[in-house]
């Protein structure tokens, strides 16, 4: 195992000559830079020096009796355990051939005797320090393979998980949904035996048929990473649009003592959009208006006209900006970053419930439209979200 040489652990180096003379200078001169050393004086004293310990670096002489060095090098390359030893041969043989073979062999480098003693010292520092770097890059990929490992168990576990509680919940609507049917049919000839208003009970109808939509897009959403969401657009007219959620917010509102003020111009153009997707957009970002402010807040729905420049298209598109801004608490540059990201939260949220999962959705929605989302800073003036969607082309 390679070790830091700027760290508290000598380098180990492993000399391998069969000249003494060689082994003595050698040692000497890399002790002296506060190297470890161990000596061999053949090719079978360094496979058992090596095999009782491995060593961060090996000097290994070309021309040995018996064993030489291209044998020990071919031994440690063919073994799994040994065979990322960086190796530098030390040879009197200066023949490219002979160089050829030793790089072939697996050698990180060539020094040709007689050598320099500055010209060893920089070759060994240079190749512990990329054996040092090869190290820590082996142990980042490692780490980074366990943890993309983890994501994708707790992703899959995620998505059993969604699975399951949109079966659960989906029982219970389809009931309702199914009572409220009932109760609509007999509107034209039992009107007094209802017991609310058509026009509610039409609203709770409606309001059940959505949330059936969105408890299976529940399953598509849990799968967005990999196959991205699915759209059905449409022509819708936000100003529409818009007042329709509005209705079905009525008691939620009511009960913060919140008020949604739409400002969206009746006569703006219609925008190409999936209903079911883009009503999540405005759902999170109304819900999350009345979830993180105190109550009586008022928020303002706008959506005006642009035009935006297509530098790769070299050419320009009219787009709706869409606004959606309170007069609460507001947010910080520094709440803003990574706002849309997955089970980000923002830091002043306190003891609010909440997985992290709307403005990642939002974005994802509003991608997938071709369109752009982002929000405003504005502390203590409430906070501003926007989005840009594609007008509908007939």
């Amino acid at each position: 195992m390679n070790r830091d040489i700027s760290s508290e652990f000598q380098p180990d180096i492993l000399i391998v000559d069969d000249i003494p003379e060689n082994l003595r200078l050698l040692s000497q001169m890399l002790l002296e830079q506060g190297y470890k050393v161990r000596k061999a004086i053949n090719g079978q004293r360094a496979l058992q020096a090596v095999e009782a310990e491995t060593p961060d670096l090996i000097l290994l002489d070309i021309m040995m009796p018996e064993l030489d060095g291209y044998q020990v090098a071919k031994y440690l390359k063919d073994d799994p355990t040994t065979r990322e030893i960086p190796i530098i041969f030390l040879s009197a043989l200066s023949d490219t051939m002979d160089k050829v073979l030793a790089f072939d062999l697996g050698g990180v480098d060539y020094i040709t005797k007689p050598f320099h003693v500055q010209e060893v010292l920089a070759r060994v520092r240079t190749q512990l320090t990329i054996s040092q770097q090869k190290q820590q890059l082996i142990t980042q990929n490692h780490e980074l393979e366990r943890e993309i490992t983890e994501r994708q168990n707790i992703e899959s576990a995620l998505r059993i998980y969604i699975h399951a509680m949109s079966h659960d919940l989906r029982n219970p609507v389809t009931g309702m949904l199914m009572v409220l049917q009932n109760l609509l049919k007999k509107i034209p000839e039992n009107y007094e035996e209802l017991p609310v208003a058509p026009s509610i009970l039409k609203r709770m109808a409606n309001s059940c048929t959505r949330q059936l939509a969105l408890i299976n897009s529940l399953v598509q959403t849990s799968d967005i990473e990999l196959k991205g969401i699915h759209l059905n657009c449409q022509s819708l007219n936000l100003r529409q649009f818009t007042n329709r959620l509005s209705l079905e917010l009525e008691l939620i509102l009511q009960k913060e003592q919140a008020e949604i003020n739409n400002q969206i111009p009746e006569n703006l153009p219609a925008v190409q959009a999936d209903p079911n997707q883009l009503w999540r957009v405005f759902d999170n970002l109304l819900y999350n208006a009345i979830k993180y402010n105190p109550p009586g807040i008022i928020i303002t729905l706008s959506a005006e006209l642009i035009t935006e420049f297509i530098s790769l298209k070299n050419t320009e598109v009219k787009l709706i900006r869409c606004t959606v801004k309170d007069n609460g608490n507001g947010m910080s540059e520094q709440e803003l970053d990574g706002i849309f990201d997955l089970y980000k939260r923002g830091r002043t949220v306190g003891n609010i419930q909440g997985l992290g999962l709307g403005l990642y959705l939002c974005r994802q929605i509003i991608n997938a439209h071709g369109g752009k989302i982002g929000a405003i800073a504005t502390p203590k003036e409430g906070a501003t979200f926007w989005f840009t969607l594609p007008i509908f082309d007939e």
